[in-house]
């Protein structure tokens, strides 16, 4: 898809003005344009999704510090022996759904019910099954919350590695239920449905844009970094949110919106833009200079994220290691088929641990999930995989730590200072919690079944055949650990007046803004952030069109 270019003379004004061309952005830009009515003018920082790596599903790695990429860091991190770590985050059409694992898992319906409980009935489960009915394209699908003729392709993987079947039958060697994925409960291991079209990614920008680039009532700009929001001032009124002061390919410009402004950027940009427009905490906008429109303590806090531990034991061959011959590239690009195909995180798997009993944990619901890749994913996925091997990580799912986006400076360009806080609550539950999802993941590696396709030796932890597993598991958590890229919860939405926005997604203390993306998320889910993401830029569609 091209995006349309705006010069210099060109008019930037329209009904609706998204920033943020991501999973929820570019939903809710196509959603509003199917009314020939209204115009949408949609900014997007990044440039067209072009790159071949972007649609090669394998090649996602290749992405990380590049172009495509706001290649962000966090503080040092002194539960994770001091580290920075790598925060990649989509900047292109698609957004991360154009950078991601493409895991289509959509978590649990108890999950929703919580967001319910933050911000009313119509965040429920049952009030979003039509939503992600909406949403999907699900081939062969296994339940009738699963949608069949919406945009978003989900389909099987085309050619997994066989190590990922014996994944899933450690899983049964051991007792844990093998079952079809995207169950709203009960859900066990289950290989992983992907957001893909017949072996290519498919991305928002794929699902939504190009199918809605055709109408004259979609603006769709590229480059295009927004600095600040801006507001009117009626006598007697609240600010009102009147443009964005916009740089496109670095010439500043000022757009203005007749009716909204909705916020898409994600649970980094989102937060920042707020304060950058003076909507944050007062204290730490006056240390930047920036003049307070809304004394807002909460954007930018209440931060969550899932952290993902992994142990990669040496394989033997047939794993994704030689995924980059030429041969597989020809045969990707002849017939999408073989290695290229992979999103690398093939199957997955949820399990309650006892540290979920000693927590409080409402009964029945996982704490770990534990995701498999035939590779070792190492570095940060910023290295070349080193050998033959495989990766069984442990994630937690509903980390009691929180954490902070904060300003480094009142420039936008000027990347913001991101403190996750992991393993940093108190009663140190998250710690023990991996770990104790980091001895499942033994408990799997030494099944028949997977050392039936390993060797014995270990890729990471480096030296982990003269290690105790307990060992391992400490090296792997405090050495190893990153991000799943899952952040959530920095402009959370609520019934409460501390909350950033309303159940509505209206940003309180200001008219005509709006946010629509995972920032609003209250509460993590036991699943990945892509598929909520999508549901809430539709939900946000219909919030505004008055459904």
């Amino acid at each position: 898809m091209s995006a349309k270019r705006a010069g210099v003379g060109t008019d930037l004004a329209a009904d609706y003005i998204v920033v943020g061309a991501g999973s929820a952005g570019a939903a809710l830009a196509a959603r509003l344009t199917e009314d020939p009515a209204v115009s949408v003018l949609l900014l997007e920082a990044g440039g067209p999704d072009k790159a071949l790596e972007l649609h090669v599903p394998a090649a996602f790695s290749k992405l990380f510090r590049g172009a495509y990429d706001w290649s962000y860091d966090t503080v040092p991190q002194p539960q994770l022996e001091g580290r920075t770590i790598y925060w990649p985050r989509g900047k292109t059409l698609g957004g991360s759904s154009s950078l991601n694992a493409m895991m289509w898992i959509r978590g649990f319906a108890a999950d929703y019910d919580e967001w319910a409980d933050a911000a009313g009935p119509t965040w429920s489960w049952h009030a979003l099954v039509p939503y992600f009915r909406r949403v999907e394209r699900t081939s062969d699908p296994v339940d009738d919350t699963q949608g069949t003729d919406g945009p978003q392709h989900v389909e099987h993987q085309r050619d997994p590695r066989p190590h990922t079947k014996a994944f899933l039958d450690a899983a049964a060697e051991l007792g844990h239920p093998v079952t079809p994925p995207n169950l709203p409960a009960g859900q066990g291991f289950a290989q992983t449905m992907v957001s893909q079209q017949r072996g290519s990614r498919a991305s928002t920008a794929d699902a939504y844009l190009r199918p809605a680039a055709k109408r004259r009532n979609l603006r769709v700009v590229t480059n295009a970094l927004v600095r600040t929001v801006t507001f009117s001032h009626p006598d007697g009124e609240a600010p009102r949110a009147t443009g964005v002061y916009v740089e496109i390919d670095g010439i500043p410009r000022h757009a203005t919106a007749a009716r909204e402004i909705v916020l898409a950027g994600g649970a980094v940009n989102t937060p920042q833009l707020l304060m950058l427009s003076g909507i944050g905490p007062a204290a730490h906008l006056a240390e930047h200079g920036i003049p307070v429109l809304v004394d807002r303590a909460s954007v930018g806090s209440n931060l969550q994220d899932h952290l993902v531990a992994g142990l990669a034991p040496a394989a033997e061959s047939g794993t994704l290691y030689t995924a980059e011959r030429v041969a597989e590239l020809a045969r990707y690009l002849a017939a999408r088929r073989g290695m290229l195909t992979s999103n690398v995180g093939e199957a997955y798997g949820f399990v309650r641990t006892d540290v979920a009993e000693r927590s409080g944990m409402a009964p029945g619901l996982p704490d770990i999930e534990i995701i498999f890749a035939p590779a070792p994913y190492v570095g940060e996925g910023l290295v070349p995989l080193p050998a033959e091997g495989l990766t069984v990580g442990a994630i937690l799912l509903r980390p009691h730590s929180r954490g902070t986006i904060r300003l480094a400076s009142a420039d936008p360009a000027a990347k913001p200072v991101i403190d996750p806080g992991y393993l940093t609550d108190p009663d140190g539950i998250d710690r023990a919690t991996m770990l104790a999802g980091l001895a499942e993941c033994e408990r799997l590696i030494a099944t028949e079944a997977l050392g039936a396709v390993s060797t014995g030796g270990w890729v990471q932890p480096e030296g982990g055949e003269r290690m105790t597993p307990e060992e391992r598991a400490e090296v792997s958590l405090r050495r190893y650990s990153h991000t799943l890229y899952h952040p959530v919860g920095t402009a959370r939405m609520g019934r409460d007046a501390a909350s950033v926005v309303d159940p509505e997604l209206r940003v309180r203390g200001v008219d005509g803004l709006r946010v629509a993306d995972a920032s609003v998320i209250p509460t993590i889910i036991r699943g990945h952030t892509n598929a909520p993401a999508i549901v809430i830029g539709e939900r946000a569609a219909d919030l505004i069109r008055g459904r």
